[in-house]
């Protein structure tokens, strides 16, 4: 970018360099590793509806998606906290305009429920479950205060909702992708469990030529999200500099701010100094997304290597548990099934002797 580009950066984007370097350094110590501030710095990417946007187009093979814009897009998240609460507040409910489905008995837009994971999470499901009932719940609700008793006419449909789980994890994403898997069937009457699936999007499903050649700001961010060790760090060091500029050329402030989010999280990952932190971000600032490390005098490698062993161990601990919770409540549910058969047949045997009796036998 070119020093007249530089100069037309604006007053807020250079106020908001001179805030990040007078934040408070104990409190971005004491969350830095913190599993809810990363959620809530997830949040915040799909809070923003350019890259928004971006994830829809990019990640979807749904022709209706394909074309849709910021404008399109409103964030109606906060309309659900009274529902669900803090357990609510890192993820987003996008309502997406598609006038395309614009049929009379259909809604003219859809809504998407984002949920952002950083391990695997087996009762996913059940969870989004939760949440598309109240998104439904209040649907009727405002239907009804427009019109009453329009919900109980035979042509009313509900939106339709995609569940999405972005996932940052390394690991590979193992919870079942239906509802059904999770309930289970002792009576064999399979058409009383609800279904549905939702649509896991994991970064590391990606290359960083993948990510590199869509050549938009969401992209960019899961690229940087991707680095989790240092062979991943060494390969985003590579990455030629011109390809990194030319997808911030004509990034608005507002996006900015979220990759110097995400830029201040991957460099106290990386035991960053505070100096480095804010080179950072004011190369970010300026475009300059090339060249982010170049003058780091140190990267703390050992550390960092130390740090993501440890936390794939906790990882891997915290799945193996999860699985074998999930074994035990199997073996369970199969001690119960040849209970309730055993009980059934103890049953069938009395019927058949009390029938002999009755009858003589």
């Amino acid at each position: 970018m070119d020093s007249k580009k530089d100069g037309l950066r604006s007053a807020g984007a250079q106020a908001a360099d001179l805030d990040w370097e007078a934040k408070d350094e104990g409190t971005k110590e004491k969350g830095k590793d913190n599993t809810h501030n990363r959620d809530l710095n997830s949040k915040s990417i799909f809070d923003d509806p350019v890259l928004c946007a971006q994830f829809f187009r990019d990640n979807f093979d749904v022709s209706l998606l394909k074309e849709v814009q910021p404008e399109d897009i409103d964030d109606i998240s906060e309309r659900y906290l009274p529902y669900l609460g803090t357990e609510f507040e890192s993820d987003s409910v996008k309502k997406v305009r598609i006038l395309d489905i614009g049929k009379e008995r259909n809604p003219p837009f859809f809504v998407s429920l984002i949920e952002h994971k950083s391990l695997v999470d087996y009762d996913v499901p059940m969870q989004l479950l939760r949440y598309m009932v109240c998104i439904w719940t209040e649907y009727r609700r405002e239907k009804e205060a427009e019109k009453e008793g329009s919900t109980r006419r035979k042509g009313f449909r509900y939106p339709i909702i995609m569940p999405v789980v972005y996932y940052e994890g390394k690991a590979k994403w193992t919870a079942d992708l239906h509802l059904r898997n999770r309930i289970g069937d002792s009576l064999r009457r399979p058409e009383w469990i609800p279904d549905f699936r939702y649509e896991v999007i994991r970064i590391y499903d990606y290359s960083n030529r993948e990510l590199l050649n869509r050549e938009d700001e969401m992209s960019l961010i899961m690229l940087i999200n991707k680095i989790q060790d240092t062979e991943d760090l060494e390969r985003f060091i590579r990455i030629p500099a011109d390809e990194l500029d030319r997808i911030v050329r004509d990034s608005p402030d507002h996006v900015l701010n979220v990759l110097v989010s995400v830029m201040e999280s991957l460099c106290f990952k990386i035991d960053a100094s505070a100096e480095e932190r804010s080179q950072c971000v004011r190369k970010v600032r300026n475009r300059k997304m090339g060249y982010l490390f170049e003058n780091m005098e140190k990267i703390s490698i050992q550390e960092l290597r130390k740090k993501t062993a440890e936390e794939q161990k906790r990882a891997e601990e915290q799945q193996r548990r999860a699985e074998e919770q999930q074994r035990r409540a199997e073996e369970q549910q199969k001690r119960a099934e040849n209970a309730e058969e055993k009980l059934r047949d103890a049953e069938e045997l009395i019927r058949q002797l009390k029938e002999q009796q009755k009858n003589g036998v």
